[in-house]
């Protein structure tokens, strides 16, 4: 303090102000250290946030990569490379802080992390790096040279991970010191694991700026005008002979602002009135029924340089049609008492502009489709008619013929003809009818039929199933008895009103 002979007391109040001094330094020093601790703190949640963002990138990045491997693969690879890169040693980096952290009781005591041992005893010894210490300089070349591997020298980001991951000389008053030593000898612990925590969200950043690059490269290709592609849309799919052709060319990705220098179509340039933005109108006569290619291009200008996309595409003209095709889908006649599904149209008109009118046809669901139901008499006409582009009206009839469904065929136990059986299974089994190799899939129910046995007098059933008195006439049958049941009859499930023909009769010998 004050030089001469002090008397006790001010021996005392100058010792009193020494402790003082003391403690405000060392209440200082407590203050900086939370401060670290704190710091750390927002770091490790903002790597958090920033490894979320950089998967989430990533992950966009492969599938893109599967959905377009030719432009986006080599990017994808590239990313996942530098993914593991930064995986290492962000790994690496977070087994240290573990490591160093290890002997602390409570990790969220900052103040109590204020000894330099722990990492200097890792990192030097005698004045020299430990293998420890020359590992750690060795694992952040190896990320800053494998990033630049990747990128290429000449990449901006190359030119910041130099910088963000230096590790020569650092220069001080009296000369230089090298890095390992400048950053981390004699540095309280908590200022080393807030140090290596922010080298990690280097590593997210550095990461998150190489995935932005990649893909803003690949953005910058996709809207180069080398990257569109002209689309030839027509205003129909095909036109009547002596009509003019009209449609228009799109671009691949259309751009209001977007307008061609030139377009030639057929080596012949287009008037400028036809060029538009972001499309060019075509109107040219149709020619000759067949197949017409439209070849061509459009210029346009970029970087002062012209620009060519081709143009290529198809159309097919065909005849004028003055008669409508009409067929049945199942075959050349309809049945009577069953809905016949019909197509009807006309070639080149589309079906809102066909009407189809008949006795008994009604329309269905889709595209010229129609149901026939024909009632009585033995032929029906359908009458079709349709209005072609010009406003022309065309029509054409067709006669089809009006058949009954055809007399089934009588079954025992779903068999027909000549059946072998003991008279038992006879007494149990059920007599039907069915239509063999009909085109429509109907279902008759049997409503009675007639049995008669040798020696007996025939029996009349109601149903399809023997009754009492056709079990007892069955069981006087001998063996090798032919057993006949005819005059099946039988009606139309959904259709009641239809009288089928009666079923074949079916026999059965006696076993």
């Amino acid at each position: 303090m004050a030089s001469g002979k002090l008397s006790p007391r001010q021996k005392m109040i100058n010792l009193m102000y020494l402790v003082f001094i003391a403690m405000l330094a060392m209440n200082m020093s407590k203050e900086v250290l939370s401060a670290f601790g704190f710091m750390n703190e927002k770091l490790v949640e903002n790597n958090t946030t920033a490894t979320q963002k950089n998967n989430e990138t990533l992950a966009n990045l492969a599938t893109k990569a599967q959905e377009q491997p030719e432009k986006y693969g080599e990017l994808s690879k590239i990313a996942k490379e530098v993914s593991q890169l930064s995986k290492d040693f962000s790994d690496y980096l977070e087994s240290k802080k573990t490591l160093f952290l290890a002997e602390q009781k409570d990790i969220k005591d900052y103040e109590a992390m204020d000894k330099t041992n722990i990492v200097d005893e890792h990192f030097f010894v005698s004045g020299k790096f430990t293998p420890n210490g020359q590992e750690f300089l060795d694992k952040i070349s190896g990320f800053r040279d494998g990033i630049k591997g990747l990128l290429g020298e000449n990449n901006p980001i190359s030119e910041v991970v130099n910088k963000r991951f230096d590790t020569s000389d650092q220069k001080i008053e009296d000369g230089k010191q090298p890095w390992l030593k400048n950053r981390y000898e004699g540095f309280p612990l908590i200022s080393t694991i807030t140090n290596l925590t922010s080298m990690q969200m280097d590593i997210k950043t550095t990461e998150s700026e190489i995935y932005s690059s990649l893909l803003g490269g690949q953005l910058e290709s996709d809207v180069s005008l080398t990257n569109y592609e002209a689309i030839v849309v027509s205003d129909k799919t095909a036109f009547f002979q002596g009509e003019k052709f009209t449609g228009k060319i799109y671009l691949g990705k259309k751009d209001p602002t977007l307008k061609a220098d030139v377009v030639e179509i057929g080596g012949r340039a287009l008037p400028k009135e036809s060029i538009q933005a972001g499309q060019v109108l075509l109107d040219f006569p149709a020619g000759n029924v067949g197949e017409h290619n439209i070849k061509g291009k459009f210029v346009f200008t970029e970087n002062g340089e012209p620009v060519e996309i081709p143009i290529s595409s198809s159309y097919a003209v065909i005849p004028k049609p003055n008669s409508a095709v009409i067929s049945a889908d199942k075959m050349n006649v309809v049945y009577r008492g069953v809905p016949n599904p019909m197509t009807i149209s006309i070639p080149g008109i589309p079906d809102n502009l066909v009407q189809a009118n008949a006795s008994g046809l009604r329309k269905g669901s889709g595209s010229g489709k129609y149901i026939m139901t024909p009632s009585s008499g033995r032929e029906v006409k359908i009458t079709v008619s349709g209005k072609l582009p010009n406003g022309q009206t065309v029509s054409s009839s067709q006669n089809f013929r009006i058949k009954d469904i055809p007399s089934p065929q009588g079954t025992i136990r779903k068999q027909g003809g000549h059946v072998k059986m003991p008279k038992t299974s006879l007494g149990k089994a059920t007599v039907g009818a069915m239509l063999p190799d009909f085109d429509f899939d109907l279902t008759l129910n049997t409503t009675g039929f007639t049995l008669k046995v040798p020696g007996q007098g025939a029996v009349v059933v109601r149903g399809n199933r023997m009754d009492a008195a056709a079990s007892k006439a069955i069981a006087k049958a001998k063996r090798g008895d032919v057993v006949t049941i005819f005059d099946i009859k039988s009606s139309l499930v959904g259709n009641t009103s239809y009288k089928i023909k009666n079923a074949s009769p079916v026999s059965i010998e006696i076993q």
